[in-house]
């Protein structure tokens, strides 16, 4: 029997995947907040949700099953019950900055109020200090910046369901993020993964959890093969995590043998792996040229397991022959990003043109804007289901970033 997690390849046939329906969390912030949520523009909520629908439906329409982040905290949470959901809710303000105090308890009040699905959209779109109704009486509320608009910031990014977990074979990384920004999104999927009926008690392993040093995040995560996953060494994730992650995968029988580290540049269009690297077949990836120096050259290193037990690392800087050593393939089909031309290229990376998600060997959902590279793809023989985006793409990720895979079918 599948567990309810199970992903040994970026392309096999995706049978069950976890979404987030963008919400109020999305435009509930002003221009002058964008860089401390990550943001670069503000979408317009109703024509994003109608796009991530559209999406959705796409994946439903090819043979998915699609759950909702959202709906699942619900439901982990009424199941665990009236003790998980107020430790739950201590844990969320404390890492929001209230451990304890009058401002804590006024939240703790407020929230506790509402039904438990009010309590997580609310907790997800962010409080603002004038829904509170309360006057502070200690210093430390007193002192609180009484220009800045929000108790709890919103957690606009929640709809890249791909970076605060992945899924790794029989069980999963849930990643100690970057940025303040997003580091609240994992304790979501921790709680899942605890509480819910359909992931709690299943035998599931928890590789690496979210309270472990040193930074790393899903859209750097990519399943290769059942022995081989690549990490990027990135903005978002450090050399030092993925040590950690191979180290433990190894040490727990995991079945992965082997972790290919790629480094990329470390700037925001560039802040995970999968925004410019994603495998979509047996033998194919998708790769922004701008990642490559002469001849394909980037540094990779292959991490393996030595017979003493300690990590042996390897560099190399040939990209395409580091994949095919590590898959065993006698050629590999690299398909550059707006076909190669400079301009073209950077102008759909920035639009999430290289983060294509395959549902299957061969078939891949993209961004229907970029559609030089959409064209690209359709040469090089892949089906290409392209699904909208003038105002999913402002977040900027694309279709990987918005899916966690759960459940895929082995190759």
């Amino acid at each position: 029997m599948t567990k309810p997690i199970h992903v040994t390849s970026e392309i096999g046939k995706l049978d069950v995947v976890m979404l987030k329906r963008p919400g109020a969390e999305v435009e509930n912030f002003t221009p002058e907040m964008m860089p401390r949520l990550l943001f670069d523009d503000i979408p317009y909520l109703p024509i994003a949700q109608k796009e991530h629908d559209n999406f959705a439906d796409t994946l439903r329409a090819n043979g998915a099953e699609v759950l909702y982040l959202e709906n699942l905290v619900v439901e982990a949470l009424d199941a665990g019950g009236p003790a998980v959901k107020t430790a739950f809710l201590d844990k969320m303000l404390t890492e929001s900055g209230y451990a304890a105090g009058i401002i804590h308890r006024e939240l703790e009040d407020y929230l506790l109020s509402m039904t438990t699905t009010e309590m997580v959209i609310k907790l997800m779109a962010g409080v603002r200090k004038n829904e509170l109704d309360f006057v502070p009486r200690d210093l430390v509320s007193a002192a609180e910046e009484q220009d800045y608009p929000f108790y709890l910031d919103p957690m606009p990014n929640l709809y890249f369901t791909r970076d605060p977990a992945a899924s790794l074979g029989d069980g999963l990384s849930i990643n100690h993020m970057t940025f303040p920004a997003r580091q609240r999104e994992s304790f979501f999927m921790e709680t899942i993964i605890n509480y819910h009926p359909r992931f709690a008690d299943q035998g599931l392993h928890v590789w690496r959890d979210r309270d472990q040093p040193g930074r790393i995040e899903g859209g750097d995560e990519l399943v290769l093969s059942d022995t081989v996953i690549a990490i990027g060494v990135s903005e978002r994730t450090s050399a030092g995590a993925i040590e950690d992650i191979a180290r433990r995968l190894f040490e727990r029988k995991s079945g992965f043998e082997k972790v290919l580290a790629i480094r990329i540049p470390h700037n925001h269009a560039m802040m995970h792996l999968d925004t410019v690297f994603t495998m979509i077949n047996h033998d194919q990836f998708t790769v922004h040229p701008g990642i490559l120096g002469e001849g394909g050259q980037i540094d990779t290193w292959t991490i393996t397991e030595d017979q003493t037990g300690d990590l042996h690392v390897n560099h190399h800087s040939d990209l395409k022959q580091v994949l095919k050593d590590v898959l065993g393939l006698a050629e590999i089909d690299l398909i550059p990003t707006g076909g190669g031309d400079p301009l073209i290229a950077d102008r759909e990376q920035w639009n999430d043109g290289s983060n294509t998600l395959a549902i299957a060997p061969g078939v891949v959902v993209t961004y229907n804007r970029n559609y030089v590279s959409n064209q690209v793809l359709r040469e090089h023989g892949l089906k290409v289901l392209e699904v909208l985006s003038s105002e999913l793409s402002r977040g900027r990720g694309g279709p990987r970033c918005m899916s966690m895979p759960l459940v895929r079918e082995d190759l």
